[in-house]
């Protein structure tokens, strides 16, 4: 392609409203527009890059096994009711009705009409496995939508289902989607790190995510400075500290703390101690039940946790009325001692695992303006079960090898799902097994935000120039720049070279503009091709200059060698 024919609208400022790197250079570099609140065009810059991530994935989809098919993004709403999941995607679905008045919805993944194909065309568990995936445009109806195509109302992904007959076939069906995304985000130059994560919206028994480290993303991931131990914050557990607690077992006593309301307070009071003697009571309303949960003063509650450990459709912290209707105190007062879970408006009580064995603690009294010392967690307080509530954070001991634990800022670039029999029961796609019985199909759900990888290829890659795109995603191999367009056998040089390139299967664009050196320069740095070849004033030794655009390295190159040394580059010999 010719840069003179080509639609490439540069801009020489960032835009305004731009926050992340991705954003400003993504739409200086000329590859995108928007034409509305997270609602953006790709320029041919973009799309050529896009089709490059498609092939990517397309090619290692197919190396599993893959099947690809074209789903509709308009479904029909009776679909998301029969799977249940209707209210729980909540506004963040765009509904509509037909002109007979029928309700829609725009597709946000596609679960539901992957299930109703496997459950009227897959019968027998002698058609399973199967892999069938797409790439299709999603509708998500974000409140704030931001940092360019990182957050957006209309996106491609590339969704993929599997169908196997058991458990252990899901198995081996994630692990292998999991090694294809492994080499497909490799295979797209992405540093990145494989997550366990929390299910979320999407049910099923486990889930990971593959995320890169960047300040521009908005998730939150835990790494282990002395293994490969590595969580989203949602999902992240960490070891219990062993430390002594006091003189061994003492008798419940209760005791005034007038307008002492938080664990900072108490621990400043007397001779309560620190806050991991103290045990924090939070009342929540989960699916319209009451519930404590109970974690050391120290810890911060995961909700998230929470939320997956009851499969809690709605999660809320309790009002202040409720919390008085049912305690009989207030907030800073409350606490396990006493609470009957048969009789009253508390229907369970949930303990954090980092209180096991814990005596000598503080409490409140479920009375205002009092706390209990000399709790002993298993005699004092009746536990409805236990589990991992507490929100890890950064200097937490590493639960796999007890290195220390740190927090970074990502960006999800994949996220990968064992669903399990979680929409075949609800919908009714099962197959017969060689015993005759039928059973519900387990599936597997796995996902990549096409455009999503583009941004952070930039987030990851760029400096003050512009984009320095990985070389398998780059719009265009090579840039070849006419330095001198005044002089006739550089044009011709040029033109030579752009055929003997394009012949070779290389994919060039041909900087042909009558403009000066620096202009052209900053526009070639700017859209971030990874090479450039400029044909100057060496021409007439038979040399040109090879110019590498992520080191600024340049050298001279005979002319007459220059296919050969880009093949190699291209292909990264």
């Amino acid at each position: 392609m010719r840069w003179s024919q080509l639609f490439i609208p540069t801009l020489k400022e960032d835009p305004a409203a731009a926050e992340t790197a991705s954003h400003k250079l993504l739409m200086r570099a000329g590859y995108i527009r928007p034409l509305g609140s997270g609602i953006y065009s790709l320029l041919p810059l973009a799309q050529r890059v896009r089709l490059k991530v498609i092939n990517i994935i397309r090619e290692e989809m197919n190396a599993i096994g893959g099947q690809e098919f074209v789903l509709p993004a308009l479904h029909p709403t009776e679909l998301w009711e029969e799977s249940g999941r209707l209210g729980t995607m909540g506004d963040i679905m765009f509904r509509l009705k037909d002109r007979k008045g029928s309700d829609h919805v725009l597709g946000v993944t596609h679960e539901e009409v992957f299930t109703s194909i496997a459950r009227n065309a897959l019968n027998s568990y002698r058609q399973l496995p199967q892999i069938w995936y797409q790439f299709q445009t999603k509708f998500r109806d974000e409140l704030r939508p931001k940092s360019g195509l990182l957050r957006v109302r209309e996106f491609t992904m590339k969704d993929s289902y599997s169908f196997d007959v058991d458990s252990a076939g899901l198995d081996k069906s994630f692990d292998l989607h999991k090694a294809a995304y492994e080499r497909i985000f490799a295979r797209a130059g992405l540093k990145f790190v494989a997550v366990e994560a929390s299910s979320g919206a999407m049910g099923g028994s486990a889930s990971t995510e593959f995320m890169v480290l960047t300040d521009a993303g908005e998730d939150m991931v835990v790494l282990c400075n002395g293994c490969d131990y590595a969580a989203n914050v949602e999902k992240a557990v960490a070891a219990v500290d062993e430390y002594a607690f006091g003189n061994g077992q003492s008798e419940l006593e209760k005791f005034p703390t007038p307008g002492l309301r938080t664990v900072e307070q108490l621990a400043n009071f007397a001779d309560i101690g620190a806050a991991k003697n103290q045990i924090k009571t939070l009342v929540y309303s989960a699916d319209d039940q009451l519930v404590l949960v109970l974690l050391r003063g120290d810890h911060e509650l995961n909700t998230t946790k929470l939320t997956d450990y009851l499969a809690a459709e709605s999660l809320r912290a309790a009002d202040d009325q409720e919390i008085f209707s049912a305690m009989g105190a207030h907030a800073g007062s409350l606490g396990g001692v006493g609470v009957k879970t048969s009789a009253g408006k508390i229907k369970k009580v949930f303990l954090d695992n980092a209180l096991k064995g814990r005596r000598n603690m503080v409490t409140g009294a479920n009375h205002d303006d009092f706390h209990y010392k000399g709790v002993d967690i298993e005699r004092d307080i009746e536990a409805t079960a236990w589990g991992d509530f507490r929100a890890v954070k950064t200097g937490d001991t590493c639960i796999k090898c007890g290195g220390t634990l740190t927090i970074e800022k990502s960006l999800e670039i994949g996220h990968i799902f064992k669903l399990g029999t979680r929409y075949s029961t609800t919908m009714d796609a099962s197959v017969l097994v060689s015993s005759g019985e039928k059973v519900p199909i387990v599936m597997g759900s796995y996902g990549i935000g096409v455009e999503r990888m583009m941004a952070a290829a930039v987030e990851l890659s760029h400096d003050k120039k512009g984009i320095i795109w990985p070389q398998a995603l780059s719009p265009y191999d090579v840039i070849v720049n006419v330095i001198n367009g005044a002089e006739e056998e550089a044009l011709a040089a040029g033109e030579k070279l752009y055929a003997d390139l394009s012949a070779s299967g290389i994919d060039v664009l041909l900087d042909d503009r009558a403009e000066r050196p620096g202009f052209k320069f900053a526009d070639n740095d700017l859209i971030g091709v990874p090479l450039r070849i400029n044909i100057g004033k060496k021409l007439k030794d038979g040399v040109v200059e090879l110019v590498e655009r992520s080191t600024g390295a340049n050298e001279d190159v005979e002319l007459q060698n220059v296919v050969q040394v880009l093949k190699q580059k291209v292909s990264g010999g």
